[in-house]
């Protein structure tokens, strides 16, 4: 069996779904799973309606409500005017927004919200998405069922970043999944949300849909594992900086993984961890464009010294220096310990005899940490930087890579400079401004130079 995972932009309406369902039918003799996102935009709307409801905006957030039903009942019209589902799957929708609004006005009285609440808010766009792809597939004659993802992803109750059980996915993926591709049906899932074992819907992070995927995947052994979205798969850096980027027809896992980390949009960084467990294949292909090769991501692709090229902006550094360092055993112990406590992620890490420098998201909280900083050093932020990453399994075998990087870079001012301990990643912090030039001189050095 395969896991065929189509993201936002391929259930965007009407027409990508009908398309969606072609890309189907032409996958049936492999056995199909379908996992799908919300429709395009949906779950950030269904954010911004939490938002608005537990800041007392209750009209505002009952009229977004109505907004986002009627968009869903527009499409189920278009998909199954001719369908004798069409009523009952309008009103298994409707039922969804219901519910909806009946939690926007929950949160106005209450005047704030939990992460519970959230998660609840959060995936419904999931649960009506799929409703509706599951009986549109039914309505142009594939076997489709609809199954409630709540009661395959089984999570921890961690609500907005839950972590999967995996060994109770495993199983429950036994017993309801699989029995329906054995019997030639079709089983179509939301992806992104989960439940608690005590069934409280949860959620998996944002870009939680190709996790879910790749945590199916895993859990049945699939033969390969299919993320549609709405480029040509993986290019060598975003082509709406480099105009010239080229399709990767296969790149390795950890490669992948890298990319993804450090800016790459088309992939979400967890997706491939099961499959890496297990070496399933991951394709990313274009539903635009089901034709395309698209990319392989396994573990036998070629060895490259650079692969691609990605960019991660909107970044800050932080540099924390004391004389106190010096020789003092625990020091770095300690800074890390309190970027931990307060729940601020590291991207980057470089270090010298006095000082430890590391990026943050330039989103992060930062106040508190800061405060907490200073008590064991000297701090200083800069703001408004961004990472490059130059990213190939070969690129530490010698330094021809590496010294094409620094030249193509020429003038520009580098913050900070790091070869991962993965030695697959050089990383490299410059002003958030130079990005798009930076980008576009290093993909000209690195991939279309004719003089090595």
């Amino acid at each position: 069996m395969i896991i065929s995972k189509f993201g936002g932009t391929s259930v965007a309406d009407a027409a990508t779904i009908v398309r969606t369902a072609e890309i189907v039918r032409g996958r049936l003799a492999r056995r199909p799973i379908v996992v799908v996102s919300a429709l395009a935009g949906v779950t950030n709307a269904l954010l911004g309606i939490a938002r608005q409801a537990s800041e007392g905006h209750f009209i505002s957030a009952v009229s977004s409500v109505q907004e986002l039903r009627e968009r869903h009942l527009a499409e189920v019209d278009a998909l199954l005017q001719h369908s004798s589902e069409r009523d009952e799957v309008t009103s298994e929708i409707s039922v969804i927004f219901d519910e909806l609004a009946s939690l926007c006005e929950a949160l106005s009285v209450l005047g704030f919200i939990t992460a519970r609440s959230l998660d609840a808010i959060a995936g419904m766009g999931e649960r009506a998405s799929s409703m509706l792809v599951a009986a549109a597939f039914r309505a142009r004659g594939i076997d489709a069922v609809h199954v409630d993802a709540r009661k395959v992803m089984i999570t921890d109750a961690s609500f907005g970043a839950a972590e999967p059980q995996t060994e109770s996915i495993a199983v429950a993926a036994r017993a309801i999944v699989a029995p329906l591709v054995q019997d030639g049906k079709v089983p179509v899932m939301g992806g992104y949300i989960g439940a608690s074992t005590d069934g409280i819907t949860t959620t998996l992070g944002r870009g939680g849909s190709d996790y879910s995927a790749s945590l199916i995947g895993a859990a049945l052994q699939a033969e390969s594992i299919e993320i549609w979205t709405d480029v040509d798969g993986m290019l060598t850096a975003d082509p709406r900086v480099v105009p010239g980027a080229r399709p990767i027809e296969q790149i390795r896992f950890d490669e992948a993984s890298e990319l993804a980390s450090f800016g790459a949009k088309v992939l979400h960084p967890a997706t491939i961890a099961p499959a890496v467990r297990l070496g399933i294949p991951v394709w990313i292909y274009n539903s635009r464009n089901p034709g395309g090769h698209g990319t392989r991501i396994t573990f036998d692709a070629p060895r490259r010294s650079v692969t691609a090229i990605a960019a991660k902006r909107d970044t800050t550094i932080l540099r924390v220096a004391t004389g106190r360092m010096l020789f003092q055993p625990g020091f770095l112990r300690r800074v890390f310990e309190l970027f931990d406590e307060h729940s601020v992620s590291v991207d980057v890490v470089a270090t010298s005899e006095v000082s430890v420098s590391v990026t943050v998201d330039d989103t992060a909280p930062l106040d508190v940490l800061l405060g907490a900083l200073r008590q064991v050093g000297d701090v200083s932020v800069e703001r408004r930087r961004a990472i490059i990453s130059v990213v190939g399994s070969g690129i530490a075998d010698d330094a021809s890579a590496m010294g094409a990087v620094l030249r193509a870079l020429g003038h520009r001012r580098i913050h900070m400079l790091s070869l991962s301990a993965s030695a697959i990643n050089l990383t490299i912090l410059l002003d958030d401004a130079d990005v798009p030039d930076a980008m576009r001189a290093l993909h000209a050095a690195l991939f279309e130079d004719v003089t090595p």
